[in-house]
């Protein structure tokens, strides 16, 4: 590792900036040494905001159906090869009170964009589930919506979005996501920060056309929005999406840029992913010691878990609940962090609702 990168560290860990060239710069010039570096900056400046906690959010996968057409997605609208499946009301309320009994109190309600659970499913759903558990924190991550709709929501109950940009570069988004609007997915993250949620975005490391300038727009774009959450995964391609057979990211470049997210932005919840997971053994271990300090283990019934295949490879796919609870707590451990089952909710907002 040479002086300069050593340099660009520095200043990253002592003041939160860098210029853009200098993030193109330290991305271009990844080494396992800088990889250490950051890891350790990061580590620092995770303990100086919230301590050696890792939060645990309970995912709950509720439906595969999904009208949108992103070339990378396994659940997308043209894949006849899945088996599809939507869970009950009651199927995911059963999965909550499981996630209670085991210590959740926060839960992560994912799916795809599924015409079936409209508005008003799915604040039935949510105020149902606030009038059974008041104390739970509910996320919602369930895509595109109207301003009201995301309105509708936060006032039933919702008080986390999470809906990744996937790209900063309109262009490679344009090319991703057929049918879809760069300028409607900014819209919503500004209209979710607007209502008062805690926002979470993201994006993908390792897309096919992705380069080091467009992981620096990604940054950029972080920096200036300022969300709550961000979470970033490695690109996994899935067999039957057109791209099926194109290279997947890597861990190291993952992990490289949770550090860099956390000096840039210290106070950001970031998740260590099932996707960083899947794609190396001690992928979340490595997230972990690399900045990040979320972990959502899967709460869906075992027999769907499966077939909420984004991508091929997805771990913990036939652990029971209980199972995935004890199993990420002891890896949590082993890696030198504490479990935190509580709200987990972003320092900010916390001290705004004293």
């Amino acid at each position: 590792m040479g002086t300069e990168i050593r340099d660009l560290i520095e200043k990253l860990y002592q003041t939160s900036l860098l210029e853009e060239k200098e993030l193109l710069y330290l991305l271009q010039n990844y080494s396992k040494e800088a990889a250490l570096l950051l890891a350790q900056r990061a580590n620092e400046i995770r303990l100086k905001h919230y301590g050696d906690k890792v939060y645990l959010r309970g995912l709950i996968e509720f439906s595969n159906y999904c009208h949108r057409h992103c070339k990378y997605c396994g659940i997308r609208s043209e894949n006849d090869k899945v088996s599809r499946y939507r869970l009950s009301e009651d199927e995911i309320i059963n999965c909550i009170d499981m996630g209670y009994q085991l210590g959740y109190r926060t839960v992560v309600l994912q799916g795809g964009e599924d015409i079936y659970y409209t508005d008003d499913r799915i604040v039935a759903l949510l105020e149902r589930i606030k009038e059974k558990w008041p104390q739970i924190a509910i996320t919602l991550s369930i895509g595109e919506k109207s301003y009201a709709a995301y309105k509708r929501f936060f006032e039933a109950g919702a008080e986390r979005y999470l809906l990744r940009h996937e790209t900063a570069c309109e262009t490679l988004y344009k090319s991703l996501h057929p049918h879809m609007s760069y300028d409607n997915r900014m819209r919503c993250l500004r209209d979710l920060k607007e209502i008062g949620y805690q926002v979470g975005t993201g994006f993908i490391v390792g897309l096919p056309g992705q380069n080091a300038q467009h992981l620096v727009e990604d940054l950029m774009f972080i920096k200036s929005f300022k969300p709550h959450m961000v979470g970033i995964g490695p690109f996994m391609p899935q067999k039957d999406t057109p791209l099926g057979n194109m290279p997947a990211g890597t861990a190291d470049m993952t992990t490289y840029l949770i550090s860099i997210l956390r000096l840039l932005q210290g106070d950001l919840l970031l998740p260590a992913t099932t996707s960083l997971g899947s794609i190396d053994p001690l992928g979340r271990e490595k997230g972990l010691k690399a900045g990040a300090n979320v972990v959502m283990p899967n709460l869906s019934p075992i027999e769907v878990r499966d077939k909420y295949a984004l991508y091929d490879g997805k771990i913990c796919t036939g652990d029971e609940a209980a199972q995935c609870r004890k199993c990420i707590e002891k890896r949590i451990e082993k890696s030198g962090y504490k479990v935190d089952m509580g709200r987990g909710d972003h320092k900010n907002f916390i001290a705004s609702i004293k």
